[in-house]
């Protein structure tokens, strides 16, 4: 009888705590959006617009949660690509393709972006359209600049929000997006709507959630301003030859071929160009050549698993064949803690450290293989847990 009136007791006094936890959460809520206004209205946005994002919003434990998860990373690199890339959105694109033919036909002349690229960015976005935005972006935004996620990004994208709706006299109701406020089709985040988005089907303004031409006519403007290279390939799978020197991972095409390395499709690398060795679970596994365009890609979402599935999702559209090479049963993906360790650690080491973000560059990627070297490994490039023990690196 004791320990169920002192259980029940702790109960109470538990719940009175997390009731006090949330009230001061509200108060401190309340303050932040008071807080906003005077940015908001040196930004252009008027009073009524701003009472109407922010109101009846609160912080939504779900975004917080949801910034600890990130497919691209903790998971290994094949199981990713294989789960995005798979023969059922391959059959879609086609189908979509042929059924905005005449958008593709345009989009490709104005800005110099083949289709296929466009078809795999839109699929796996949003599944074509498919997939609808759920999460109301003020919701979301304000509680990511509450919780000061990457400040001040979160914090300024949400008066760009607002000035979308404010513009674009969008309902509220049709502010929706994912949960770090990325929204329509093309899952454009606010500020990327005014730099890039446009109104491609001319009924003059521009709908990214329910447009088609505007979504395609948009990412194509995206990908041009972010400097695709027309006709140029995001990159081949590769094999490198027996005995080869993993150092070695620039160079033109004319270089690799005569270093040994060979498409895995058997046809022969451009006459112009280069491109970078990749290995993205390490040397047992697959390898690709990348290129500029490989970049570009990431500039839409900074992971190579990401850049990864848009191409191959691409290439398999238009007629290309799997990734030949076995991805690594025993791949382990460092998280985006021990990515940062590892970028700290290299920076203690004297080597160039670009951001603390966990993003491992190719540059990075090089002063790995350095590392690697210093301890008889193969210098891959790949950041694994075994490096991080061999540096002495430390995760909590």
């Amino acid at each position: 009888m004791l320990a169920r009136i002192a259980a029940a007791l702790m109960a109470v006094v538990v719940c009175l705590g997390a009731h006090q936890s949330h009230a001061q959460q509200r108060e401190d809520f309340g303050d932040f959006v008071k807080a906003l206004w005077p940015d908001a209205q040196a930004k252009g946005v008027t009073r009524a617009t701003f009472d109407t994002a922010m109101k009846g919003v609160t912080p939504d434990q779900r975004v917080i949660n949801a910034t600890t998860r990130q497919p691209e990373y903790g998971k290994p690199v094949g199981d990713y690509v294989n789960g995005i890339v798979s023969q059922g959105r391959v059959n879609r694109g086609q189908a979509k393709e042929k059924e905005w033919a005449k958008t593709f036909d345009a989009v490709e002349k104005q800005f110099q972006v083949e289709r296929w690229v466009l078809i795999a960015l839109w699929g796996i976005e949003s599944d074509y359209g498919a997939a609808k935005d759920k999460w109301d972006i003020f919701r979301s935004l304000s509680t990511l600049g509450y919780v000061k996620y990457r400040a001040p990004y979160f914090r300024n994208e949400l008066f760009v929000a607002m000035k979308i709706m404010q513009n674009n006299k969008f309902p509220r109701e049709k502010m929706v997006s994912s949960w770090a406020g990325a929204l329509g089709q093309s899952q454009f985040m606010p500020s990327n709507v005014v730099d890039y988005a446009i109104d491609f089907s001319g009924d003059g303004r521009v709908d990214l959630w329910d447009n088609v031409p505007d979504v395609l006519g948009s990412t194509g403007n995206y990908l041009r301003k972010g400097s695709w290279v027309y006709g140029l390939p995001w990159g081949f799978e590769v094999t490198v030859p027996a005995l080869f020197d993993y150092m070695q991972s620039r160079g033109t095409f004319a270089e690799w071929t005569k270093r040994g390395v060979r498409r895995a499709d058997g046809k022969a690398f451009p006459r112009e160009g280069g491109g970078i060795l990749f290995f993205p679970s390490g040397a047992k596994g697959p390898g690709f050549i990348v290129t500029e365009n490989f970049d570009v890609l990431k500039e839409y979402n900074n992971s190579d698993a990401y850049a990864i599935a848009v191409g191959h999702l691409a290439d398999r559209m238009h007629g290309g064949a799997s990734i030949k090479a076995k991805w690594p049963t025993d791949d382990r993906p460092l998280s985006r803690d021990a990515r940062i360790a590892l970028q700290k650690k290299l920076a203690s080491l004297g080597y160039k450290v670009n951001e603390f973000e966990g993003h491992v560059d190719f540059d990075l990627r090089d002063n790995i293989r350095t590392e690697q070297k210093k301890f008889g490994m193969v210098p891959d490039g790949n950041p694994t847990p075994l490096l991080l023990e061999k540096l002495g690196v430390k995760v909590n």
